[in-house]
This record gives C-alpha cells, structure tokens and sequence, in this order.
C-alpha cells in the first residue's frame, strides 16, 4: 500500500462544513463559509495513508487573520500549542475572540504513530455580523398587494424588484454582502447572479428566527458605477394560504430585504452600502406570482433589459417603504442551503390532442422543469404537474388536494427562449404541456432536481435487484424532501416537517447523505416551537398549529440530536438543547404520566397496512397497537437517551433522576401489558417495542421473541406495522436472533411491503403501504416515513457498517455483516467523519470472501459468524476470540481481505 501520511481539511462551525483537499486526494470542494456568527467555531480533518494502524497522537492548530502570516508561522489568533490528543472531529477553537466580518486562515499538524508530524495545507472562514449594532441597514419593503394581486386561500402576489446603484472609486481590498431577503431572494451584481443557490434562505419560524446569507463580492465589483438587484418571492414567509384556516395556518407579512454591503480598501478605509428608502423598488415585473402550491406565472414580455446594471433607467420604479422588521433574531445561515443537484432527461412525451402533451421524466423528484421555447409574442405555455397518469394518459391530481401547482409562462416571442421559475418547485414525474407554439420534443425539456446541498455519503449494492431499486427509491424520495427542513412530501398542499417521519428516519438517511448541518438546523426548529410551558408541536417549524401532546412525533427531537451525536460527533447540539429536551420531558411527565403510564398519544401506530388496499387505515382492532403502550415504550426509551444525554452535560443528578423513573415505568409497563407470553393484543408492534428497548423481563424474552416470529408467520411474513414499529422492525428483528425474517419482509415484492411499492412501478416510497390503490386523499407517493430502519439495517446489518455504541462518528467501526440466506452479494461504502469505510461480500458456493477499508485514525472490530476465517495478504498479530463457531478481531486503519468458510 502507498505510503505517507496526509490531510483532509474541514472547517465545521455548529453544522457547516467546508473541505479542502490536500496533496494527491479526490474530494468534493466546497465554497469557504462566509458569514459564520458562531464565536467558537468547530474544526475537523482526516487522515489520509496507505499505512496499516494509522493512528493520530497529537495535533497543533493554527488560525491568523491572514495567509501571509500563517505561511509565516506567526498565527496572530490561536496557536493552540501540540495537544496530545487523538481527537480530529469537532475541535473547538480557542484562540482571540473573532470579530464582526473578520477572514480567518488556519492550518493543522497532525502526529501520527507512523512519522512525526504532516501539516495540512491552509483552508478558511469569514464571519458574519455578530452583534445587532452591527447592522445599520433599514428594512423595506411593500407591505400591501398591486391591484393585480390577489390575497385568498389561492393567494397571487407578484415577485418584488429591488435595485440601488453606488459608487466605487478605490482599489478594494474585500467586499462582503449579506442579506436577509424574505420569503425568498434572488441577487445580483451589475447584472450577474450571485452565487448558486436556489430558494433562500431556509425556511425558520420567523417569529423566532430569522437568517441571512452571506457572500464575498470583492471579484464581482468593479471600479466606478456598479448596481444592486433583488428579486423577492413569497416563498413560506407570504404564506400560499393566507386568510384561510388562520386557527391552523400560520402567516407572517409581505416580503421584506435586508441588506448590507461592506467593502473594504486597499487602504484600510471602508463603504456601507444598505437599504434604505432611498433605493427603487417595482412590482409590475415578469414574476405575475409565485406559491409554492401553486405555482409561478412569468410573463416575459414584462422583463426590464438591464435593470440590476448601473446603466438602467429607473426613474418609473417608486420608492420602497421603511417597514416594520420580522419579529425572529437575525441568525447567520449555518447551512449550505438548496441548490439544483441534477438534471433529468426526459424519457417520453405522448400527445394527448392538438395542444395537449404528457412529459414523462421517468423519475418521481421533487425540483422543476426548464423549458426551451420558440412561438409567437404572447404566446402562453402552461406547465401542470403530477406523480401520476390516470388510465386514459391525462394527469391524476386528486392526490394534491387543493395545490394548483400550475407555472405559466408568456412569450415575448422572436428568437429561442429558455426559462424555469424561481421561487416555487413542484414534486412530480409527469408535466401536462399545454399551448405550446409547435410539437414539443423531449430535447426541449430538462428536469432539475432540487435540494440541499449535501455530499451522497453512502451506497449499497447487492445481489437483490428488489433491494437495491428500494434503496434507489428511498435516495429519490429522501432527496425531494430535503427542503432547507425534512418535509414530509414535495407535491400536494402540505409540505411540511412532521416530526414523526423523522424520528429514526434521520439516522437511515444519514447513511446516504451528510444530512448534519440539515438536522442540527432543525434541532433549532424545533427548540423554537417549543411553548412556554414545554409542549412540542408534531411540525416544526410551527407553520402549522399542531400541538397534540404526543409522545411518539416529538420524539424525534431527542433521537435525532442522538443520530447528530452518534453519526457526527455532535456532542454540542446535545449541551445546546439539553434543557429545552429536558423540559419537555417534565411537560409530558407531569401533565400525562399516570400510574407509571404515559396515557395521551395523538396518532397510534401511524399507517398500519390497511386489511383491504382500498382503505386508508385499518379498522380491525386485531392489527391496531395500544396508543398508550406505545407512548410509554418511547417515554422509557427517551428517559435512557435522556439519562445518556444528562452524563455528556454533566448533570449526574439528572443521570439518577432518569434511571429512577424508567425503572418504575418498567415495572408498571409489564404489570399492565405484559400477558403472559406476549404484550396486549400481540401486535408485532406491541412485542417489539419492549423487546428492542430493553424492557422484557429477562425470563420472558424467548417467549415474547417467539410470539413475535409467530405473529410475522401468521401475516404470511409481511410487514404489519406503521410508522412506529416500522422504525425499530428490522434491527428490532435482528437484534432477538431473526435476522432471516427482517431479509424476507425488506425485500418481499407482494404486498405490503417496500419490495411491492418498487414492483409496482414506483421510483420513490408512498405515503401508504397501498398508496397505488388507496383513497386519494391520502396517498402521496413520495415520501419516506414508512421507510422505518430500512437504510440503516442494510447498512448496519447487511453490510456491517456501524458506529460503535461507545465510540462516536465511527471511530471504532462495529462491523458485524449478517450473511444472510438468499443474498449473494454486498457492496457498500460510507464516507464518515473519519474518512471512508468499505466492506464488501460475496458468496462462493458455502464460501465468503469479505474485504473491508477501515480509515485512518479509526479501528474496527470485527465479528464473523463462522471460526474458520482465513486473513489473506496481511497477517494479524492476534485473533482476539474464536468461540461458538464466532471469530472476533481487533483491526487498525488498512484494507483486509478474509475468505470465511460458512456451515450453513
């Protein structure tokens, strides 16, 4: 193997990261950050070598407020001296106190077990505003609708145009701009877009929070005259319902900006540019309106040529008003944010009659349609969207309930026009192309697929084509629902985060996406929403007033900072919202907790497969598990992440506080629910909850373990669970010996199953087991709550990738790969936080070759089902255990190749 130590280089300040490669690596390179208000950033790299058992000993960080004086060896700002110490994920910086857009370079010294020392080349960061005073910009806006507009259940309000010019008259040094443009921003400088992204900022409650973007200008100003232009949609701050169910629907106001431009000299002196009622503002532009339901009409012949340039004539455009600024704090985004992660061809168009055509992309995805068009001014093409055809070849739309999702869009005619909408996107496979100026062919059409920027982390193959087109599917369907939050589906008039899918969803899809920055954003979502009293909504944001007091949905706000913490490293987000967690804890205890039981649950065991495909929900109480053991099972599992929780926040008396009060919600769970052998009505979920979180009694473990295979067994081994016992079903299985059932109910191809959605012709996951034949009201088909454990089993199980329990951000790699009857072959890969870590399988006769990457600064400990096991290429010191036909080994950083002999 190649020798030679070197470094990958991040940057990590609360969930951001950049990356910078170093020497001969391939890495994916990611902008600085700009606009960080965290005063203690986090800092992180990885070991690069070709070296067995590469372990860090020591590091040394160094941060200036310049290169030259780093390349100097003179950091100005921390030098934090050789740390003995094999931490490299997650290290706090604590050097000078960092200052309102202050660019910082920094550099780490890795030692190593194998030489002496490798520095990392330099990276990067810049800070945002971190102080209120430091904003001297004002608010504007329009805070009323153009007679063209109109304000309903179905609102129409038109984008918002903002532009100033100024003046530079000096050599710059550097130039930084940040903005708050709400709902939604679009910039530019002397007619340029700037930057890449697409619909921000995030989403927040902006009762609460409020975030803006920053970007580093210096190379797109130019000496003299120069412009500014923003274009404002609607986006979840003009709510697309407003006046409509105000009981349920949250609104905020009309779209309003904030902006402010710092540039500095070469000479040190420096110029504000900010808004103020001095600039001009229009809303008579091509963006007629534009609702995320919706959708967005352009009309192209309304364009202003020039109009973010310094040479456009604006004396026609109106003064903005000083408006009345949003209620939340203004935060820094601490995350990348949306971008178009792809493109699709596609795949087929059918003509329906003279001015009616059906684009099928081939793929359900959430994002939008570019167009390419060519038609006489005035000409309008109408774009209608849908997940599905009814059987005559026309849209099937009763699924999107009362979203228009409709764009339209107005020729100016005379040569090839290409547009796509800004501030809306839409959840679809099939486009209804109405009005176009001659035959449309596919070559005129692009789909581009939107979502939050984030590195694919993970992916798995295998011999099962049933199970690699699921996981295929589940990549779509978690990508389309990544919307600056988790959302539930990108298609009909809801689109919102419910807590519920989410709960273990989170940890599975980490699996396949860096997903770290998105769910410690949503921590802070959820922490917000909290009430004075300690109640957590089921959606959060709160856009929607749901409070229902359950246990099951608000959950997730303790088990994903736990996913944050066990994937990551992330023990900060867990100090941060340790209190808020902890309060709600009390809430539920003391307003619901009878006799040991937690009595008040909204939602059951969510979307158990129907008795007959036509139904939503069951109605057999046989299939439908008791809402209060349920919430009782998740408040003792909560108590033991909590009990984990109060030792990293150092609070011991709240470790014997939680341990106190599970050990009486066992004791009062069992004298209720436990009959005997099984648990209630004998739900699988009802014998699985308890069995996955500890709390069968230790003589009646084999008993309850049989009920629950017999239980499978007389369901024809398909799944009979919901969203609740669907999140613990196949580690659940697993875990108690069965680990051949969880192999048949993940990739049975008859219904209900995740196998059945994929035989049917999905390419993402439905909302419903039957979401092909149920009532339309509810059956979106895509989502990805009913994925439960799928990802993370078949990456923890199937392959045998998994952080160890005491070990976080896979450290220590727990691999125990279960080979399971029917499957031949495994190939998977994960990129960590320690660097990327391979396992790859395949079945020869009663012969298994395994191959395994551990990364460097990290171990492994292996666990092979069989005692004779052959190490090719590389011989290891020591076999730690062979016992019970069990081989056992402790492994450093390296590749390994085993050839294992099975008996069955």
């Amino acid at each position: 193997m190649k020798k030679g130590i070197s470094i990958i280089l991040l940057m990590v300040h609360l969930t951001v990261q950049a990356q910078l490669t170093v020497q001969e690596l391939k890495c994916e390179q990611l902008k600085s950050p700009v606009g960080i208000d965290v005063v203690q950033p986090r800092l992180s790299w990885q070991l690069k070598s070709g070296q067995y058992n590469v372990k860090q000993t020591a590091y040394r960080i160094l941060v200036a407020s310049s290169k030259t004086l780093l390349d100097a060896g003179r950091p100005d700002l921390w030098n934090s001296g050789k740390i003995v110490s094999e931490e490299s994920v997650l290290v706090i910086y604590n050097g000078k106190p960092l200052v309102s857009n202050g660019h910082y370079f920094w550099k780490v010294q890795v030692f190593s077990n194998k030489q002496d020392s490798v520095w990392s080349d330099a990276n990067q960061w810049s800070m945002g505003l971190l102080h209120s005073g430091d904003w001297k910009a004002k608010w504007i806006g329009y805070d009323k609708a153009s007679p063209w507009d109109s304000v309903t259940q179905w609102s129409r309000l038109s984008a918002r145009y903002f532009r100033k010019n100024f003046a530079v008259q000096q050599k710059i040094k550097t130039a930084v701009l940040h903005i708050a443009g709400l709902g939604l921003f679009e910039l530019y400088l002397n007619g340029k877009r700037i930057g890449d992204q697409v619909l921000a900022p995030v989403p927040t409650d902006y009762r609460k929070s409020v975030l803006y973007n920053s970007f580093d200008v210096s190379a797109d100003l130019v000496n003299g005259n120069n412009a500014i232009g923003i274009v404002l949609g609607n986006g979840r701050f003009f709510t697309m319902r407003q006046d409509y169910k105000p009981q349920k629907i949250n609104t905020f106001g009309y779209p309003k900006l904030l902006l402010q431009l710092e540039i500095t000299y070469a000479d040190g002196s420096r110029k504000l540019i900010m808004s103020d009622d001095s600039w001009k503002f229009t809303a008579d532009g091509p963006i007629r309106t534009n609702n995320e339901y919706d959708g967005e009409e352009y009309d192209a012949n309304k364009e202003f040529p020039g109009w973010a340039t310094a040479s456009f004539n604006d004396t026609k455009w109106q003064r903005p008003e000083l408006v009345a600024a949003p209620e939340g704090k203004l935060r820094a985004q601490l995350t990348p944010g949306m971008r178009v992660m792809d493109s699709i061809r596609p795949k087929k168009i059918n003509r329906l009659n003279d001015s009616i055509y059906i684009l099928d992309l081939g793929q359900n995805f959430a994002g939008w349609l570019r167009m390419r068009v060519n038609g006489p001014r005035g000409q309008k093409v109408q774009l209608r969207f849908a997940e599905s055809l009814k059987p005559d070849g026309t849209l099937y739309t009763a699924n999107l309930r009362d979203a228009r999702v409709t764009d339209v869009y107005t020729l100016k005619g005379g040569a090839d026009e290409l547009w796509q909408p800004s501030f809306v996107y839409h959840g679809f496979r099939y486009v209804e192309i109405t009005g176009y100026p001659g035959v449309p062919t596919l070559n005129d059409f692009t789909g581009l697929l939107v979502y939050d920027q984030m590195a694919t982390t993970g992916k798995l193959q295998t011999s099962n084509a049933t199970l690699n087109q699921v996981l295929k599917n589940a990549w779509w369907g978690i990508a389309s629902n990544y919307k600056g939050m988790p959302v539930d589906c990108p298609q009909r008039n809801e689109r919102q985060p419910w807590l519920g899918d989410r709960t273990q969803g989170a940890l599975g899809e980490s699996y396949l996406f860096n997903n770290a920055t998105l769910y410690a954003k949503w921590l802070d979502d959820i922490r917000e929403s909290q009430t004075a009293e300690g109640a957590i909504p089921d959606v959060a944001p709160a856009f929607w007033n749901y409070y229902s007091d359950n246990i099951t949905w608000p959950a997730a706000y303790i088990l994903v900072a736990k996913m944050l913490y066990r994937q990551y490293g992330d023990r900060q987000s867990i100090v941060k919202h340790y209190p808020s967690m902890k309060k709600w804890m009390e809430y539920m205890r003391q307003k619901y907790m009878k006799d040991g039981l937690m009595t008040k649950d909204k939602y059951g065991d969510w979307c158990v497969p129907p008795e007959s495909l036509e139904l939503i929900r069951s109605k057999d109480p046989l299939r439908n598990t008791n809402g209060t053991l349920m919430a009782t099972a998740y408040y003792y599992h909560l108590l033991q992440t909590m009990k984990q929780f109060a030792g990293l926040a150092g609070r011991p008396g709240d470790v014997t506080s939680y341990g106190q009060q599970a050990a009486r919600i066992k004791t009062a769970f069992n004298k209720t629910f436990l009959n005997g052998d099984h648990y209630d009505n004998n739900t699988v979920t009802a014998n699985l909850l308890p069995l996955y979180f500890g709390m069968v009694p230790s003589n009646k473990i084999v008993a309850v373990k049989q009920q629950l295979i017999q239980k499978l067994q007389q369901d024809g081994m398909h799944i009979s669970t919901g969203v609740i016992g669907t999140q613990w079903l196949l580690r659940g299985l697993t875990k108690v010996g069965y680990v051949g059932a969880a192999w048949i109910l993940a990739t049975n191809t008859t219904y209900p199953g995740w196998g059945y959605m994929a035989a049917q012709g999905a390419t993402t996951i439905w909302e419903l087991w039957n979401g092909n034949t149920a009532n339309p009201q509810m059956n979106s088909q895509n989502h990805v709550m009913l994925l439960g454990d799928l990802i993370t089993w078949s990456f923890e199980s199937l392959a045998g990738i998994r952080s160890d329990a005491e070990s976080m951000a896979f450290r220590k790699i727990d691999m125990q790969p279960a080979f399971v009857k029917g499957l031949d072959s495994v190939n998977a890969s994960y990129e960590s936080p320690y660097g990327l870590i391979k396992s790859s399988w395949k079945r020869n006769g009663n012969a298994l070759n395994w191959e395994i990457e551990v990364p460097a600064n990290a171990s492994a400990s292996i666990t092979i089902p069989s005692d004779k096991v052959t190490v090719l290429d590389r011989p290891l010191k020591r076999v730690t255990d062979v016992k019970n036909n069990t081989t056992h080994l402790e492994l450093g950083s390296g590749r390994y190749s085993f050839k294992i002999i099975m008996d069955h």
